[in-house]
This record gives structure tokens, sequence and C-alpha cells, in this order.
């Protein structure tokens, strides 16, 4: 298990000083791209390789929001590989050691000069195999994010240069923060699933499908085809 120690900042924070979804985000993120990088297989090794790993999937369950200044411990351990897929499990705990959030992440190892799925470097698993850990015992929902109800369209969105990551894509955070502001101004998250479909880049156009159930809303951010770049799922109240 790897883990880092922060403070939640006033950055970080919403109206009610509570730690925002994107920066629950980004703190995973963070996380295992810190873990990554002290293991000396991170981003600059990476690309040497002419590889990356790619986020398919994940669901992170929120238990409560941290607040403002609170100290905070993230988490992360990979638990498993299989063909080119890597899984990784994510905490995040107060000072009691309370679990606020945790998650469960797919991960695609990637050959970015054919821009598809390769096997995962026997070099870069004989580096995390030693640090794997048992994954969370929870009912995880299925990968795959299944759509119901009748579409409302919303108007499109540029991808501007502050929505771009390391991977000249846009970050995968950057798509919460966009499907975040087509939630009702009440709604709680307890949960989220976020599904990705293909990259967005530079200059794109993201056209959002609004779909709300009656426990949730989903957010497809699809191409002006139709042809989703993510789906995001939020779950609460």
């Amino acid at each position: 298990m790897y883990d880092f120690k922060s403070r939640v900042r006033y950055s970080e924070v919403n109206s009610e000083r509570q730690l925002t979804l994107p920066a629950v985000v980004d703190y995973l993120q963070n996380c295992c791209t810190f873990q990554s990088e002290d293991m000396n297989i991170g981003v600059e090794y990476l690309e040497k390789r002419h590889e990356a790993w790619v986020l398919s999937s994940w669901e992170i369950v929120i238990n409560r929001c941290p607040k403002l200044a609170e100290h905070i411990t993230v988490s992360t351990w990979p638990y498993n590989f299989k063909g080119f897929y890597g899984y990784r499990n994510f905490t995040i705990k107060d000072e009691a050691g309370e679990i606020c959030a945790f998650a469960n992440s797919v991960w695609v190892y990637m050959d970015t000069d054919a821009m598809r799925p390769a096997r995962i470097a026997k070099e870069v698993q004989d580096v995390y195999i030693p640090v794997m850990n048992d994954a969370i015992q929870y009912e995880w929902s299925e990968r795959k994010i299944h759509i119901e109800g009748t579409p409302v369209e919303k108007e499109p969105v540029l991808v501007q240069r502050f929505h771009i990551d390391t991977n000249h894509h846009m970050n995968n955070g950057k798509y919460i923060l966009v499907a975040e502001e087509y939630l009702p101004e009440d709604f709680k998250t307890e949960s989220i699933r976020v599904e990705y479909k293909k990259a967005a880049v530079l200059g794109d156009l993201l056209y959002p499908e609004v779909y709300t159930q009656q426990n949730g809303v989903t957010i497809v951010l699809a191409d002006a085809q139709k042809v989703p770049y993510a789906i995001i799922q939020f779950r609460g109240k």
C-alpha cells in the first residue's frame, strides 16, 4: 500500500467548506501517480517506452466529504493484473482513521504509438506485484454503465488548455468537473461511476446529454456524432 498525507485546502472546497468531488478525484489520481513516480515507473519512464496507463473506469463511494483544513491520508494499491488490464483500489481517511471515500478503478496499458492496448510489460509488473494488496470487499457495480431515460441535450463544451493532461488528452477529473454542472443544485453525491470511452483532445467539442433517474443523474459527454467520450453516473439524494 502507498499513501500520502495532506490537508484540505481552501482551494479544494465548495461553498459549504467541503472537499469537492473533482478535488477527491484529483487526490486519487495524485496518489497513484506519486506511487508510480516513487517506484521509478512513472510518466517519464512510460513515455520513453511509448506506453501509458489509461483509466478505463472507476467507481467512487463517498461516505462523507472532508472539510476545510482537515488532515487526511490518501492511500492506493494495485490488486490484480489481467492481460492489458490493471486493477487498483483507493481510500481517503480522516485523522481518526475513518474512511471518508473509497474507490475501485480499472486501467488499460496502452501502446501510445499504435494507440491500442498492449500486454503489461514484465518490468512494470515485477515492480508492482510485491506491493499488491487484497481488493476492497464491496458490491461494486458493473463496469459498463447502462443508460436509461430520455436525454436532455445541453450546449456544447469546448475542450480548452486547462482540461489537458500529460497524455495530451482531457484529464479524467475534468470530465467530472464538466458533468457536475448539470446536477440539481441540492444534489448530494453518494457515489459516482465513470466509464471512459475515448479521449477528448484540445479543441474538441463535448455534447452533453443529461438523463435523470429516480436516485441519480447520468451525463453522457459525446462528440457531434453522439459517440461518447465519457459516461458519468452520479448516485445520491
